[in-house]
């Protein structure tokens, strides 16, 4: 579906009524109007949130776009990257959502084209809608006015920003798990720990291929890109202060991982020094009861008449005196 239309020009926003063929032939009336045209001038930005292909179709015909790059669009699932057909810059982009109830990071995509004077957004998952950064560059004159090179810019920024968002929240149950297992009397969050570290590796599968993308626009290498390119400087600076974040949580929770382990294991070695010590309290008294129970005339003590007791009482005798050894070296 189409989200929103708009045609820039000079900064000024102007709606767009009709259908993605009136939006084009409106942007290039405008165009030829602007002084300087170009996309600089006026561009048109056509968002959309999960188009079918028959939708696509019309903005693929209208645009010119390659093929591939339009099944992409459609199919998504795709790595970030930037990619040129022609005339036409492809980026793609990967949102996260934190959910608060299951502790996942739900991830979405964002896919842009940016041609002469025109920008299509392509928004797949619920996360990160580009309403914000709508609102942000048509309050940011200077901003705009790199045309769609500023659009690329806001949504590389407001995406990676949500990323910080994201690492704190993950940072936060890293936290929780510690607790978690260095509390007395641990339960086995083993399952908890590597469901988060799952997470946090898909966390890296998104963020990580776009730090060469945006490393090729600072250099300069996107002629798209070259007027703005201190923006995108500011963005791989947080992209990489992120980078180095997740790599951490990830570090920890390999630690956290260990730790939980050995103190399982170490749980395991007291009870079984337990069951060890009780096993040896026991064992006098099964051996004398078991002698006693023998079907054999001829025994010490046998017809005493204070055999009995006599015999109960060594065994409790001989009980606590290897509880209280046990005790006191301290494997009970």
């Amino acid at each position: 579906m189409i989200v929103d239309k708009a045609i820039y020009a000079r900064g000024v926003r102007r709606d767009i009524e009709g259908d993605i063929s009136d939006a084009f032939d409106a942007a290039r009336a405008e165009t030829a109007r602007a002084a300087g045209g170009g996309p600089a001038g006026c561009f048109v930005w056509i968002g959309l949130h999960e188009p079918t292909p028959d939708e696509f179709a019309l903005v693929r015909e209208e645009l010119g776009l390659h093929p591939l790059a339009a099944e992409d669009a459609v199919s998504a699932h795709q790595r970030p990257k930037l990619e040129r057909y022609g005339d036409t810059l492809f980026v793609v982009l990967k949102t996260l959502v934190y959910k608060d109830a299951t502790s996942d990071i739900e991830v979405g995509e964002i896919m842009l084209f940016l041609g002469d004077g025109f920008v299509v957004t392509v928004r797949h998952g619920e996360g990160n809608p580009l309403k914000p950064v709508r609102d942000r560059l048509e309050g940011d004159a200077e901003l705009i006015g790199h045309g769609p090179a500023g659009v690329l810019y806001a949504v590389c920024d407001e995406v990676v920003d949500h990323y910080g968002v994201v690492t704190r929240e993950v940072e936060l149950d890293i936290i929780e798990l510690e607790r978690a297992v260095f509390r007395p009397g641990p339960a086995d969050v083993t399952a908890d720990i590597y469901s988060l570290k799952r997470e946090v590796l898909e966390f890296r599968t998104a963020q990580d291929p776009l730090i060469p993308v945006l490393q090729e626009i600072v250099r300069g290498r996107v002629p798209e890109c070259r007027g703005a390119q201190e923006y995108f400087r500011d963005v791989l600076d947080h992209l990489l202060r992120v980078d180095a974040q997740v790599d951490a949580h990830n570090e920890l929770l390999n630690s956290v991982l260990t730790a939980h382990l050995a103190l399982m294991g170490k749980q395991q070695n007291e009870d079984m020094r337990k069951i060890s010590a009780w096993a040896a309290v026991i064992a006098v008294p099964t051996m004398i009861a078991g002698l006693y129970g023998m079907n054999f005339d001829y025994m010490p003590e046998l017809r005493w008449l204070y055999g009995y007791p006599t015999v109960m009482l060594v065994m409790v005798a001989v009980c606590v005196i290897v509880y209280i050894r046990l005790r006191k070296s301290g494997w009970l």
